[in-house]
């Protein structure tokens, strides 16, 4: 802004004393200092309110980029939907044809995991219940075998 030295500021407190003399200059000094104390502070002010109204035109441009972004998958959501019921609609249609064959999926025995193919599937808890039972009888059996010692006759 202003390029003022120390010298240029002595040689106006120089002016000054001799103009206003030394009752009056530390009074003007003083009302200086405030009314440049006032004017830093409107200024920092309207920066802060030009900051302020530039946030918000930023915060816009992301909203109305985020609503764009959301219309988009929004269509993309109902395009995927729309060809899973195509789909899903072809599935039943072959379904409904192969539902009249003879094919029987409860006789259908999967060997690999050990159910039927046509059985609903387990709940948590009827596989936990079913471990239960599998570690008795395994701890039976090492109790039975393991422990028990043979007779000599």
């Amino acid at each position: 802004m202003l390029d003022i030295g120390f010298s240029e500021l002595v040689l106006i407190a120089g002016v000054g004393l001799v103009v206003l003399g030394p009752k009056r200059l530390p009074v003007v000094t003083r009302t200086i200092g405030a009314l440049l104390g006032k004017a830093q502070r409107y200024v920092a002010d309207v920066k802060n309110d030009i900051q302020r109204q530039m946030d918000v035109e930023e915060l816009r441009k992301m909203q109305k980029s985020v609503n764009d972004l959301g219309q988009e998958i929004q269509t993309g959501v109902n395009s995927v939907e729309q060809e899973l019921q195509g789909v899903t609609g072809g599935i039943g249609q072959g379904l409904g044809n192969f539902e009249g064959s003879d094919a029987d999926f409860a006789s259908v025995y999967d060997k690999k995991s050990g159910y039927y193919l046509g059985a609903p599937d387990r709940s948590w808890t009827r596989e936990q219940d079913d471990e239960r039972v599998r570690d008795r009888i395994k701890s039976r059996m090492r109790k039975r075998y393991l422990t028990k010692r043979p007779r000599y006759d």
